[in-house]
């Protein structure tokens, strides 16, 4: 099964030397382990656009589609046997990241 494991933080700004040489380490475990489908960090949200299209015009606007003092950083897509694999597995990535993680299985 996979699962979305989604990097929190409020922290602004990018991961720091060490974080990221800890994420580099993570990243291949995943790999060398059989895991790792797919990662990615994420821009600022301030970075971000919505696009509406639900109603007669699409309504395009800047920045994230909710304003919070946490935001998604990154993400890792896993593809572990079971939830406590992916729990075990997001604890792991939580501490390489210094970051929460939240852990959310596909449909």
């Amino acid at each position: 099964m996979q699962y979305l494991l989604s990097v929190i933080t409020a922290a602004p700004g990018l991961a720091t030397d060490s974080e990221m040489a800890a994420i580099d380490v993570f990243n291949e475990r995943l790999q060398s382990e059989g895991y790792w489908v797919f990662a990615g960090g994420l821009a600022e949200p301030s970075n971000a656009t919505v696009i509406d299209n639900r109603g007669e015009a699409p309504i395009v606007s800047d920045g994230p589609f909710v304003e919070s003092k946490e935001h998604l950083a990154g993400f890792w897509v896993i593809d572990a046997a079971d939830l406590d694999v992916a729990l075990e597995l997001a604890t792991a990535g939580s501490r390489a990241c210094n970051r929460k993680v939240e852990v959310r299985p596909f449909q």
